[in-house]
């Protein structure tokens, strides 16, 4: 069974955790599928957006429990997941030079919920509700929720969410920072699938640019911040976007991006 599914378009990568009947539940199968289909992605010049969703009633439910209680009980505990698998998925989405879009479409929950945090942007269903549901079942947060959730909603927010771990729903998420839209269940492929598709006729290097300077600044000083700034602009300034844009500026036209 394809649990994730893979296809570009439009310069769009579009990702699609496919096991509905599971809430798309993330096994280690569905988590090696992941990485791999957000790697391809990361890596094809074609690509320059990707939209990440889930299939059916939810946009992933977070760990597989079922997977993870058979492992406990062989006596493998955490059978390594979260270096082998979460950590890695994380570090893909956020560091991969192409901004990355989360469509929730439904529940997203403990890994889950945090995946979609660490997306650059996030467009929520109506019907979508979220839980940072780690504490629920006695285990600490992972997929870089103590990291992203405290970045979009402050500290106190965050503790608040992830040691009461009480689900909020698209109107929440919305008034607290998590999501930049929420829209009618059936607006939402539409409306994430233009997102994405805006983002990939943008300056993909600008936007490269602009991922790095917010990871780096959210632990750095601002000496050092300054100093990261003035060399990635260095680098955006010998882009043929950034030339091609200035002309068009110039000559009050519309500026084409070619991603270079």
């Amino acid at each position: 069974m394809n649990e994730v599914r893979y296809s570009v378009d439009d310069a769009v990568a579009t990702v699609v955790l496919d096991r509905p009947e599971a809430m798309n539940a993330l096994r280690a199968t569905t988590k090696v599928a992941l990485l791999e289909a957000l790697t391809s992605a990361a890596r094809d010049d074609a690509v320059r957006a990707v939209l990440l969703t889930g299939a059916g009633r939810a946009f992933c439910a977070g760990q597989d429990l079922a997977e993870h209680a058979a492992n406990l009980e062989a006596g493998r505990g955490l059978n390594d997941t979260v270096r082998a698998h979460y950590n890695p998925i994380v570090r893909t989405i956020t560091e991969m030079d192409k901004p990355v879009v989360a469509a929730v479409n439904g529940v997203a929950a403990g890994a889950g919920a945090a995946l979609s945090f660490a997306c650059d942007l996030r467009i929520a269903s109506e019907k979508a509700r979220f839980a940072m549901a780690f504490s629920g079942v006695a285990l600490a947060p992972d997929s870089g929720a103590s990291w992203t959730l405290q970045r979009l909603v402050g500290p106190a927010r965050a503790a608040e969410l992830l040691l009461l771990g009480e689900p909020f729903g698209a109107d929440r998420a919305l008034e607290l920072g998590i999501v930049s839209r929420v829209v009618p269940a059936e607006e939402l492929d539409a409306a994430a699938r233009a997102l994405a598709v805006r983002l990939a006729q943008g300056p993909t290097s600008a936007y490269a640019a602009a991922k790095r300077a917010l990871r780096f600044a959210a632990s750095s000083s601002l000496a050092d911040a300054l100093a990261l700034e003035a060399d990635l602009q260095d680098a955006c300034v010998k882009t043929d976007d950034h030339v091609g844009a200035t002309r068009a500026f110039l000559d009050k036209e519309r500026p084409v991006f070619r991603g270079r």
